[in-house]
């Protein structure tokens, strides 16, 4: 565990030291700006950083949770950034650069929130519940749950994040695997994979999607020109594993589980709070989260009536408090503030202390070192092949914000090629997604980091094929390939 933990930190720190991007020009400080890079504050912060992020690459054996010491770096860097400017006399420039910071957190923070809460409301009404109950009783064989668990993690993930979609076929195929090792962890490669590969071409599948469709660096139409490279990407090392699958056909269950009533209307409210995130992005050309939280609107208004419209209501004979976190049956009506509370705290904090700390190593000055270093001097399309590489070994978030805050002067081509390679790219080893992550918790024992790691070479193969078939086919959005 301590070597692997090394290998990560001395990576991460050799990432900030070589490879960290523009200054943060654009954060509002004008002329009165202090390169610190080469001073205690830079070294102290690039310091907090590395130690941080240790910690939350060893969540899974400290059972610390990864906001707490990335908001505490948080504070700390941007306190001594703000202590030293006041120092010299500019006392608003590290105010202004992290309100910047801030506010590009706010959006990203309201608009995950919304989805958050119509996933939690999606899963109350036990729309995922009944998905999986049905696919548990068809009576399909290893082979066939390998191929569709794959398609459905691949086509919902870009609705739903990764992330919840890796959970849910991971229950799928735990159900119909149980106790057998090897269908389990094949199937939970296959559903990371394609988990992560379905999640690159919307701007809704993954949380670097979503950054740079906010950005509005890439239109929200434009992202589905990934979705050929995706497929690739998935399908690829999909094909290779599944001969390893065994030809076994599990006993089928008898479950019948039903959607709760208004299951189908929150779908649909929830595909048409998509719908006024796009319109008012595009349309309108305001942040994609007013969008978002006007179709918050439409779930509580819903919640509303299916609470006045519930049949076991508070007071009523059939009502039973204590059955209230019940998954079967309908005992409690609707309630919105409860799956508000139920959405991912943890994660929206990390968010906030990831941004705020990348966005504090760009202000001292780190972030510029690495647009010399990488998109100069290597190359857009080497640099966005490294990212990739890079978002296997750390989480993908930083990194893509650290991409975001240097703005390189790149084709719509390029962008696209560091979207799909920055979500794809850490399908390579267990610990370079959420998703992955996540499954090896929840499939403990059965698929582990070197399971992963043992098919890593046909996953990479997936990689570097998916980035050649966007070359063959979006090659309209270069204005040239530089190598």
């Amino acid at each position: 565990m301590f070597k692997k933990l090394l290998c990560q930190t001395s990576t991460l720190l050799g990432v900030l030291l070589t490879l960290s991007g523009v200054a943060m020009a654009a954060s509002g400080s004008g002329g009165n700006h202090i390169d610190l890079t080469s001073s205690w504050v830079g070294y102290t912060s690039l310091f907090l950083f590395v130690v941080a992020y240790a910690f939350v690459m060893v969540e899974e054996y400290t059972h610390m949770r990864k906001s707490k010491p990335v908001l505490l770096a948080a504070g700390l860097i941007w306190a001594i950034i703000a202590y030293v400017y006041a120092s010299h006399g500019f006392t608003h420039a590290a105010e202004a650069a992290a309100r910047h910071n801030i506010l590009e957190y706010a959006e990203l923070f309201l608009f995950l929130l919304v989805a958050m809460t119509y996933i939690n409301a999606m899963e109350e009404r036990q729309v995922f519940e009944a998905l999986r109950v049905k696919l548990v009783s068809a009576g399909f064989s290893f082979r066939q749950i390998f191929w569709i668990t794959g398609v459905l993690a691949f086509f919902i993930s870009p609705v739903a994040d990764n992330l919840t979609t890796a959970l849910l076929m991971c229950a799928v195929v735990m159900a119909i695997g149980k106790d057998n090792v090897k269908f389990i962890s094949l199937a939970c490669i296959n559903i990371v994979v394609a988990a992560n590969a379905g999640g690159a071409f919307s701007p809704f599948g993954d949380i670097t999607t979503l950054m740079v469709w906010q950005k509005g660096i890439v239109g929200f139409t434009t992202f589905f020109n990934l979705f050929l490279p995706s497929v690739v990407n998935w399908l690829i090392p999909a094909a290779i594993m599944v001969f390893a699958v065994p030809k076994v056909s599990p006993e089928p269950g008898a479950m019948d589980i039903k959607m709760k009533r208004g299951a189908i209307p929150v779908i649909v409210l929830f595909l048409l709070t998509i719908a006024t995130a796009v319109s008012f992005h595009n349309f309108l050309h305001l942040p994609p989260m007013m969008g978002m939280m006007m179709g918050l609107s439409y779930l509580k208004i819903y919640g509303f009536y299916l609470k006045k419209t519930h049949k076991n209501a508070i007071g009523s004979p059939g009502y039973d408090p204590e059955k209230a976190e019940e998954r079967v049956g309908d005992t409690v009506a609707f309630d919105i503030f409860r799956n508000v509370a139920r959405a991912e705290w943890d994660t929206l904090m990390f968010f906030y202390g990831i941004i705020l700390c990348v966005g504090g190593l760009g202000f001292i000055g780190y972030l510029g070192m690495v647009s010399q270093v990488m998109y100069i001097d290597l190359g857009p399309t080497t640099a966005n092949i490294i990212v990739g590489g890079l978002s296997a070994i750390v989480d993908n978030i930083p990194v893509m914000f650290a991409v975001l805050s240097m703005q390189p002067d790149m084709s719509m081509g390029q962008w696209l090629l560091v979207t799909l390679t920055a979500g794809v790219g850490g399908s390579m080893l267990s610990i370079g997604s959420a998703a992955g992550v996540a499954l090896m918790g929840q499939a403990r024992g059965m698929y582990t980091f070197g399971g992963h790691l043992k098919w890593m070479p046909v996953i990479a193969l997936g990689y570097f094929a998916s980035i050649a078939v966007h070359f063959f086919v979006n090659s309209r959005f270069f204005d040239n390939i530089p190598l």
